[in-house]
């Protein structure tokens, strides 16, 4: 074969070869289209599907302007007329009028889902906060008068009941099983844009500390979906347009951070809703810290590396009953693990009132179980007012200074001075500002009832107890503030 044949074969060969990359390329191309078309039309059509069951809240109000009852940080402030908030803006504290003043009817609006056919929505609590009428409305128009059937504060959950059947309804995944990057889908009205749906991943799950109040259900799905003023109340979905989580609040606007209330825990407080008209949490009358969290503490625990902290036992709560310390790690209850507060509340509110729950506890780096029987969470935590950071001017007593405190011998007279509860041994009547007392919380008014685990009930016995004492160790103070025992550590940050 010559020169000019071989030569032509070649070409041929490697157009032939060209060919095929360019049809290759074409079809991955062409397949990944595919993919995204596939994509494109499963948002579609979960955002349908999901819809339908979406409901737009319109709630007419009575809202107190004047004094204090009304600011930025109230759940009403977001669904204030623009003119309404300015007013009040404009108003100084002295100006505004120690009277409540009525105004008009202020009408919010926020989102709900249905969960039944016969008519049950949920909702958030703040939506429907101080209500005097509710109306829902559906996305074909339809309109319904709205009941309140139960609100739960502690979750910021409410459900709304309307007469009827056959409503479209979702249903809720388990949330323990959603994934940290998977789709969400939030649907809603935010600012009046009634059914508005927006689409994130979530972004973090477990998130805990949002809310400054402590008694709140802390365990909130973050999600980068876009979440607005309005939203509140409305569902947060998955690609199967299952309910993973009730969207609740935002960190600033246009953050790309909002948080939704997990299903499961919505689902459990929603029946409980449904059938008794209340939520009823057990309770066990503790504060708690996650041994990974505690600073102080988790130095000194070497036989566990995860557990939950006792830093705190109220003395009216369930665990003062019990065999549990200050100091205890519990690392689970009824074989359920725990690592961090959401989870032993989670754990505890598992098992009715009444219930005695079995924990298992680490103390002094042995394990022990404890058995405690659950209470019903106070409706009101009763919380002392007018705390004051030093001793009014009176009579000069004995007091002893030690560790940045002055400490006296508690009396009738020193807890009516400080408006606290009269309790035993010795009261804190004054807190070095700069001291690691108070970088630790220490405050006036605070009984010392132990150091180092050494009961105290005299200055004589407090000043050998800190006598050579060492911060960079650390000193135990077993302190009592408004009936709840707790175990503060004054310890010295290592450089």
């Amino acid at each position: 074969m010559n020169f000019q044949k071989k030569a032509a074969l070649v070409g041929i060969g490697l157009a032939w070869a060209a060919a095929g990359t360019v049809i290759a390329a074409d079809r991955a191309v062409s397949e990944a289209m595919e993919h995204a078309r596939q994509l494109n039309q499963a948002f579609i059509e979960v955002a349908e599907k999901a819809s339908a069951s979406v409901v737009v809240v319109n709630v007419t109000q009575k809202v107190e302007l004047g004094g204090r009852q009304l600011n930025e940080g109230s759940p009403l402030w977001e669904w204030l007329p623009r003119e309404f908030r300015r007013q009040f803006e404009e108003r100084s504290p002295e100006e505004q009028p120690r009277t409540p003043r009525r105004h008009p009817p202020v009408r919010g609006q926020g989102s709900g889902v249905v969960i039944r056919e016969d008519g049950y929505i949920l909702t958030n609590s703040h939506v429907v906060e101080n209500a005097e009428k509710i109306r829902v409305r559906f996305k074909n128009g339809k309109e319904y008068d709205a009941e309140v059937r139960g609100v739960d504060a502690q979750s910021d959950l409410a459900v709304l009941k309307i007469n009827g059947s056959g409503f479209p309804t979702s249903s809720f995944a388990d949330s323990d099983r959603v994934r940290v990057g998977e789709f969400a889908i939030a649907i809603g009205a935010p600012f009046d844009l009634d059914y508005t749906v927006t689409i994130g991943h979530v972004s973090a799950k477990g998130r805990s500390q949002i809310v400054p109040d402590q008694s709140m259900d802390q365990d909130f799905i973050q999600t980068d979906a876009s979440i607005n003023p309005g939203n509140s109340g409305g569902p947060l979905v998955n690609l199967d347009g299952e309910i993973i989580g009730i969207n609740t609040m935002i960190r600033g606007l246009n953050t790309g951070i909002g948080f939704a209330i997990p299903s499961n825990l919505a689902r459990q407080v929603s029946d409980k809703l449904i059938a008794d008209g209340k939520y009823t949490r057990a309770w066990l009358g503790l504060e708690i810290r996650a041994l990974t969290e505690d600073e102080d503490l988790r130095d000194s625990v070497t036989s566990v590396e995860q557990g939950v902290v006792v830093r705190g036992i109220r003395k009216d709560g369930p665990a003062a009953k019990s065999d549990l310390r200050l100091g205890d790690v519990i690392t689970a209850v009824e074989g359920r693990k725990v690592t961090n507060a959401n989870e032993l509340r989670q754990a505890v509110r598992s098992h009715p009132v009444g219930a005695q729950i079995t924990l298992d506890v680490v103390r002094n780096n042995k394990p022990v179980q404890v058995k405690v029987k659950t209470a019903e969470w106070p409706e009101e935590l009763q919380v002392s007012a007018g705390r004051q950071t030093e001793a009014p001017r009176g009579p000069v007593a004995e007091e002893a200074k030690e560790l940045g405190l002055t400490v006296k011998v508690a009396s009738r007279d020193l807890a009516r001075e400080f408006k606290v509860e009269f309790a035993e041994g010795l009261m804190v009547t004054k807190v070095e500002p700069d001291s690691l007392a108070a970088a630790k919380g220490v405050e006036a008014g605070d009984i010392i009832s132990e150091v180092n685990h050494a009961s105290v009930s005299s200055l004589r016995e407090f000043r050998a107890a800190v006598r050579g004492a060492d911060l960079k160790k650390g000193v135990l103070l077993t302190l009592v503030r408004e009936g709840v025992t707790r175990l503060v550590v004054l310890k010295e940050a290592v450089e």
